[in-house]
């Protein structure tokens, strides 16, 4: 299964043309697609009007929805940032160490372009949909 980030869902709604969003257009009806609660929460904060906002949700509901937080991914998310940290890299945003781990945790595949990822696939076994690497 493969869990869609909010960078990709942000692009994808917004009608970008990212090689994350060619692949995610390819993935719709041929692979099984999740969406996490705080990903929904972050592509839903950004939408500007209520018909909007409603066209958005009813896009998202329709696939797998995956509770990403929890007391135990929450400590496995701060081991990781740690780990990360003791590398010398610093992960910007909470929210994307929680995602990382759930992905880790459960083994899927994220489908993402935000570069905090990036050192969870590299050092940590994040497996990736699409990589520049």
């Amino acid at each position: 299964m493969i869990l869609v980030d909010s960078s990709v869902w942000i692009d994808y709604f917004r009608g970008a043309e990212t090689p994350q969003v060619e692949l995610l257009d390819g993935m719709f009806g041929r692979t099984r697609l999740a969406v996490g609660d705080l990903i929904v929460a972050e592509v839903l904060q950004g939408v500007k009007d209520d018909r909007q906002f409603n066209l958005v949700r009813r896009t998202l509901d329709a696939f797998a929805q995956i509770d990403i937080g929890g007391h135990e991914i929450a400590v496995k998310a701060a081991k990781n940032f740690r780990a990360l940290r003791s590398r010398g890299i610093t992960v910007r945003k909470t929210i994307d160490s929680l995602i990382a781990t759930r992905c880790i945790e459960d083994g899927l595949t994220l489908l993402h372009s935000d570069r905090d990822f990036v050192p969870f696939h590299t050092y940590l076994g994040l497996h990736v949909a699409y990589s520049e690497t």
